[in-house]
């Protein structure tokens, strides 16, 4: 594998990783607000981040290059209304939708195929992760200053259930 890509694929398990911190950070302040339908929204989209750092994890193992871990920062937004930490989700999904770009190209430069085939999956995901970031502030926008609304939006989300990407490496 090319020095250019396996440090890119390795600094990806990192933000993967912030990646689930960051939308821990979501989830509490959501609980905080006694809105638990976004907590539980923002605790399947860490599991989500996790599980997506352990497969590049697990891509850079089967290919046998070196993992090496990095010490993971602590979000540091400080939010004051519901809206808002909807729209840094959508920032965040929009870097890693660039993150990902970044390797793919590294990856398409040195023709590095297999790795061009692993990333698919994410590219793909990537736009249904912007889509879902999208939707919901439009609903949020649409819904968010009626409280009967909002606690239809917040049921809604209450109801989402984790479910382990399919990817196979």
């Amino acid at each position: 594998m090319q020095a250019n890509v396996h440090k890119l694929l390795n600094q990806q398990i990192n933000k993967e990783f912030y990646s689930a911190y960051l939308y821990l950070d979501f989830s509490n302040y959501f609980e905080d607000a006694g809105l638990d339908g976004f907590a539980n929204w923002y605790k399947i989209q860490a599991q989500e981040e996790r599980d997506h750092a352990m497969l590049f994890y697990q891509y850079l193992q089967n290919e046998n290059q070196k993992v090496t871990l990095e010490a993971i920062p602590k979000p540091d937004k400080v939010f004051t209304c519901h809206l808002d930490v909807l729209k840094a989700g959508l920032e965040h999904e929009e870097y890693v939708t660039a993150l990902i770009n970044e390797i793919y190209a590294a990856a398409y430069e040195v023709k590095d195929f297999r790795t061009m085939q692993f990333l698919d999956w994410f590219v793909k995901e990537q736009g249904e992760e912007e889509t879902n970031a999208h939707d919901l502030i439009t609903k949020m926008e649409l819904f968010g200053s009626d409280p009967k609304s909002l606690y239809m939006l917040n049921q809604e989300l209450a109801a989402r259930v984790y479910t382990a990407p399919s990817l196979v490496l």
